[in-house]
């Protein structure tokens, strides 16, 4: 029989209250979403130090903050006991300032941005919340809106339009959050709904690996944390670079 398991790796197991909201901030995911933020604005022709804060800031806001507190209102995957109010608030609070941000930007820069600004709104409310009977939450709108999406967006804000090079790095940042969304799903699964885990693996050479729900999880969770870093690291190294050579 298996015992009652952290809603995720990285969660915090205490009952205290400041715990379940630093559980609310999916610390490991958001740096990662936000690492392909920098990784759109290495790429632009010249990286505008204010432009990128402004545009981190707006996605830790939308994403670190309303996206995951609009997920734990829908079903409360981590289980906290933060207020549906509070959740509520901070959402609103939050995706009130990403779009201040996006509009101030918009009307500094180019117009265009507000289209960004409403798919980025759009998408935080209706795929965290399952709305339109949950045609956005999958899979690929996943990959296209938290890995694809900051790409565009970044380069966009710091370079004025798109190109190809850019489309091709969105295309790859897609790719690699697909691959996490394929890595994490069946760890939730056992991590949040599983009741037990039984089997074993037999081996040609007569050795048998029994299966619990610790073995099941160990490595994907460790390739998740593995490439989280990974995202975060080359995302520094390449912004050092750029910082150093414009």
């Amino acid at each position: 029989m298996a015992t009652r398991k952290k809603p995720a790796f990285y969660a915090l197991p205490g009952t205290k209250r400041w715990q379940d909201y630093l559980n609310l901030f999916h610390v490991p995911y958001t740096l990662w979403h936000l690492g392909y933020v920098v990784l759109g604005a290495t790429i632009a022709p010249t990286v505008h130090v204010d432009r990128l804060l402004g545009t981190l800031l707006a996605f830790f806001l939308a994403v670190g903050i309303a996206s995951h507190a609009l997920d734990e209102l829908h079903d409360r995957p981590l289980g906290t006991k933060i207020p549906s109010a509070m959740l509520v608030s901070l959402a609103a609070v939050s995706l009130a300032g990403a779009v201040a941000l996006g509009i101030v930007a918009g009307f500094l820069e180019s117009r265009w941005i507000f289209a960004f600004v409403a798919f980025g709104g759009f998408i935080a409310v209706f795929y965290n919340l399952g709305l339109w009977r949950d045609r956005f939450h999958s899979d690929l709108w996943f990959a296209f809106s938290w890995g694809a999406f900051p790409v565009l967006t970044s380069y966009w804000v710091n370079a004025s339009r798109l190109d190809v090079a850019v489309v091709i790095v969105a295309v790859g940042c897609f790719f690699l959050t697909l691959a996490q969304r394929t890595l994490s799903t069946p760890v939730r699964t056992v991590r949040r709904k599983a009741v037990s885990v039984e089997g074993h693996i037999d081996l040609a050479n007569g050795e048998r690996i029994e299966l619990d729900s610790e073995r099941i999880i160990e490595v994907p969770e460790r390739a998740l944390a593995l490439l989280g870093v990974a995202i975060v690291v080359l995302a520094a190294g390449l912004l050092t670079y750029r910082l150093q050579t414009q």
